[in-house]
């Protein structure tokens, strides 16, 4: 990293965060064993994408997937809060997770169609929004900027597993507010909201929502984006009305019933995709907008979310 890039990250992170990750990433990214919440990782072994593919066109079902991965949908997911302020009744966060944007472009070319069509007050990107694990990511901050300029008012977003903190200085500069354990307030007259965001809790295991929590209210509402849903147990103790967050690709290729065979998380099943609660805490997992080692979907389609908040 040039030494101007990273006294840029420096002034934003502040010195002993930007190398601490730097000095996280250097040590894990790429590996296959070991490390994260899962111990294998398949997206870091160079052999995964060719047996995927190989398995779905013996089973002949690679095609169809090919098609799936281009076939984004909007989910619509209505939740009700009796913490919610009178203001934000009707406030609509949109929600895009895990584009891996250099390789799936069937799917940013349908967002593309799909974004100027909707209807929503901020925009929440919950991660992975390279292809890769490691190595080049320009290609990625390219792609998202095109998608990006088709969404309208504010954007926040957190990193993910597949992302690079070299990453955050080009997602600013798109017009992404990156939270990585912080906080912003959200306001609608005299009253408020707050968007709290961490830093990766899956590989590089780099949280720390008490950090992110440290300026909230006691009692405020409180929305948490994370890049994985894992962490809902912290979330919930910690205060927090909604988490919002991706990572599972809601397994991508899916029984029939949209039943994953592997989330690639460590968390019940009923919290891989969709909606959820755990004691008073309303979850949402994305199923993704990208798809992730392989372009290819069977029985579980992309999405971008639109949440609307309304009081109880």
């Amino acid at each position: 990293m040039s030494d101007p890039d990273l006294r840029r990250l420096e002034r934003r992170l502040g010195a002993v965060y930007a190398r601490q990750r730097l000095g996280i990433e250097i040590d894990h990214e790429a590996q296959i064993f070991g490390q994260g919440l899962n111990f294998f990782h398949p997206e870091n072994w160079y052999a995964t994408p060719s047996l995927i593919r190989a398995a779905l066109k013996v089973t002949g079902l690679y095609w169809r997937g090919c098609r799936n991965a281009a076939r984004v949908q909007v989910r619509r997911n209505d939740l009700r809060f009796a913490g919610l302020p009178d203001a934000f009744d009707g406030f609509t966060l949109l929600h895009i997770s895990d584009p891996h944007v250099e390789m799936n472009d069937g799917a940013m070319r349908r967002a593309k169609e799909i974004l100027p069509d909707l209807s929503y007050d901020v925009c929440v990107l919950t991660g992975d929004y390279r292809a890769a694990t490691a190595g080049p990511f320009d290609g990625a901050l390219e792609g998202l900027a095109e998608v990006c300029a088709d969404i309208k008012g504010p954007i926040y977003g957190v990193l993910g597993n597949h992302d690079t903190i070299r990453m955050v200085p080009g997602l600013e500069d798109i017009g992404i507010r990156m939270l990585l354990n912080e906080c912003a307030v959200i306001a609608r007259g005299d009253q408020r909201i707050y968007l709290a965001g961490i830093d990766d809790a899956h590989f590089f295991r780099v949280d720390n929502i008490e950090k992110a929590a440290s300026e909230i209210p006691g009692g405020a509402f409180s929305i948490l984006l994370s890049h994985t849903p894992e962490i809902y147990r912290q979330a919930a103790h910690a205060g927090f009305a909604l988490i919002l967050s991706g990572h599972t690709h809601g397994g991508q290729l899916c029984l029939p019933g949209q039943i994953p065979i592997t989330l690639d998380s460590v968390l019940p099943r009923r919290m891989g995709a969709g909606a959820w609660t755990y004691n008073t805490m309303a979850g949402y997992t994305s199923v993704g907008l990208g798809s992730s080692i392989v372009a290819a979907r069977i029985n579980c389609l992309p999405e971008i979310t639109l949440h609307y908040l309304h009081r109880a």
